[in-house]
């Protein structure tokens, strides 16, 4: 059977058995990464592949994922995540445009998207609660800007090693990059909350209110380490050569620190069996979002196994297309195939680059070009969708019409300010 014909009838059973028969995510993935494996003939690798996708995606984000979920729900009983809503709300007048910034802020720096999101969202949360907001819609735009920034500035991930292999002076990126993803941030910003703003928020005002009815609101210090003490040291083995920090400085490490740091808060309020019970109900939690993950890892492997990747930016490569289109198509296809916007930075300038001399572009607005499809098409085999879904606590056909169709508008903004810029400066 022909690998794009695998590929679409992948996307139709995930789609039918998680949201038409609402199979658990994890079982309905794994289930479809078996039939996608089967159809492509690959029967006998079909389990490895599966097991080393899961596996990969396991190493890389078990210990944030649970340390996440730890410090967020540990801020949220203990009234530390309120305190910091309060505080963006009194800065910024306009806390939903505050979240934004703080996700475009911080995802380079992070050098992850995924973990800018899990350190904030339970500001998103808090902020969800206290102005009695759909919860799609904060969880939304807080992930649209980390997206535009990891997705468009170097020396973020997604970018560096394009840079290098098109041959690309980094300062000659930089600055269009930054001005790129901010626009493109405001207009996640701007489609969040125009087109997620619906949803049932009593079941979640009613639970704040009685969860923890013995709150009290600790002090900035108590609030702000467990998140500021991580990030400033994953920042610090970012931007020095300091022995110490390349231990202390990996997210892993930077966050288990945080948990310490936050249980160590928690005991100066709470019993040892409050905060322990907490600490067992986050890694619960967690561990619903880890196979989700693990499950879009091995759909991401079996789909990579088929090489459709390949013969779809073939396909897209011989089409009579306008020359700025043929990046970013190919770049949609691999990633809508694999589900990783930094392996579609990789992959993608192995095929982009023999055609460079024919479409004629500047390097500069071929990696913009290949840059602006990363948005697209993030679904099932995208780890960051059931993070943001789990997380969030919102249903599958709500991820679908937020971050998947929103990536989408991001991308097709971010692509036409890069034609913009094409016609006015080159």
């Amino acid at each position: 059977m022909q690998p794009i014909i695998i590929f679409l009838l992948s996307l139709v059973i995930i789609l039918f058995l998680t949201a038409k028969l609402r199979v658990h995510p994890f079982l309905g993935l794994i289930l479809t990464s078996v039939i996608t494996g089967v159809l492509a003939g690959e029967a006998s690798g079909t389990i490895d592949a599966i097991t080393s996708g899961m596996g990969k995606v396991f190493s890389n984000f078990a210990i944030i994922i649970a340390a996440g979920s730890i410090i967020g729900l540990i801020l949220h009983r203990t009234g530390g995540a309120r305190l910091i809503a309060s505080d963006i709300i009194r800065i910024s007048k306009k806390p939903l445009f505050g979240l934004n910034i703080l996700g475009f802020i911080f995802a380079v720096p992070l050098m992850c998207c995924i973990l800018a999101y899990v350190i904030f969202i339970p500001v998103a949360r808090e902020i969800k609660l206290r102005d009695g907001l759909p919860k799609v819609l904060t969880a939304s735009v807080l992930v649209f800007g980390t997206l535009a920034s990891y997705n468009l500035i170097y020396p973020s991930p997604v970018v560096y090693s394009a840079v290098s292999e098109l041959g690309i002076n980094n300062s000659n990126i930089l600055i269009p990059g930054i001005i790129i993803a901010f626009i493109v941030s405001i207009v996640g910003y701007l489609y969040a909350t125009k087109f997620c703003s619906t949803g049932d928020m009593s079941s979640f005002i009613i639970d704040n209110e009685t969860e923890n009815e013995d709150m009290k609101i600790p002090g900035r210090i108590t609030a702000y380490s467990p998140i500021a003490i991580p990030v400033a040291l994953i920042l610090a083995d970012v931007f020095t050569n300091i022995p110490l920090f390349d231990i202390l400085g990996e997210p892993d490490m930077a966050l288990l620190i945080g948990v310490v740091m936050a249980m160590l808060f928690a005991y100066r309020q709470y019993t040892f069996d409050s905060v322990r019970l907490w600490v067992e109900k986050a890694i619960k939690r967690s561990g619903v979002v880890i196979l989700d993950m693990c499950g879009g890892g091995a759909l991401g492997a079996t789909l990579a196994m088929t090489g459709v990747g390949q013969e779809m930016g073939t396909l897209l490569s011989g089409l009579p297309l306008p020359a700025i289109l043929v990046p970013f198509l190919i770049a949609v296809a691999i990633q809508s195939v694999q589900g990783s916007r930094v392996v579609t930075m990789l992959v993608a300038p192995s095929i982009v680059i023999p055609l460079v001399p024919v479409l004629g572009l500047p390097p500069e607005i071929v990696l913009f070009s290949m840059a602006s499809g990363t948005f697209l098409i993030s679904h099932f085999n995208d780890p960051f969708f059931w993070i943001y879904k789990d997380l969030a606590e919102v249903e599958t056909s709500e991820v679908l019409r937020s971050y998947t169709l929103g990536g989408v508008v991001m991308g097709i903004t971010s692509l036409t300010l890069t034609g913009i810029a094409y016609l006015l400066f080159y």
